[in-house]
């Protein structure tokens, strides 16, 4: 891989709501028809980049989102699990708010009550997935995931380690990093993970 961009999924009838949904086998997932514009909206911007892979979660937002902004491309993809959104344990389908006062209290190794995950565990699963698309012999590769993944990757790429209070990241708008870039962010995910702590 020579250079990534990355997206996050469009709107969702589970995300307008406030509800959080960390499973992938949960149902409720599709785009509104705002998320639907924006994906487009997104393939519009996406019209000019060479894209030899996508790759998306396994989510159903993350797909159809994929699906309409490549919309007439013919671009192989790729399914890894490692991209997937945060496991939300006993707050799934629940209102991010009961999250986040979870996740403001609690460090960043702790596991999410009722089966959930640690940030701990994410950001090394993203790791994972960003070294697994470095290893990939595409040159270009759209990827569409979860406001999670970019935020983490986002934040290393400034000399920042994942924080309690997560920035939000905005629906179907693209980064686009180069291969060092991809490679110096998870290098940083993983020795954060090894120390783990939030500023």
């Amino acid at each position: 891989m020579e250079r990534v961009i990355l997206a996050r999924h469009a709107e969702s009838e589970l995300s307008v709501r406030g509800a959080l949904n960390g499973d992938p086998r949960a149902r409720g997932g599709a785009l509104t028809a705002t998320g639907r514009r924006q994906a487009e909206a997104l393939g519009t911007l996406l019209a000019d980049d060479p894209i030899d892979l996508c790759a998306t979660s396994e989510f159903a937002r993350t797909r159809e989102t994929a699906d309409l902004a490549l919309a007439g491309r013919e671009v192989p993809r790729l399914t890894l699990p490692e991209l997937n959104d945060i496991r939300f344990g006993s707050f799934e389908g629940k209102l991010l708010d009961d999250y986040r006062a979870w996740a403001l209290s609690s460090g960043p190794g702790a596991d999410c009550p009722g089966g959930g995950e640690s940030r701990v565990d994410a950001a090394a699963r993203y790791a994972a997935a960003y070294r697994a698309l470095l290893a990939r012999s595409e040159p270009t590769v759209f990827v569409v995931t979860h406001a999670l993944p970019i935020r983490y990757l986002l934040s290393a790429l400034v000399e920042q380690d994942p924080a309690a209070r997560v920035e939000p990241v905005p629906y179907a708008e693209p980064y686009r990093f180069s291969a060092p870039q991809l490679e110096r962010a998870a290098r940083r995910l993983e020795r954060w993970c090894r120390t783990p702590a939030f500023a």
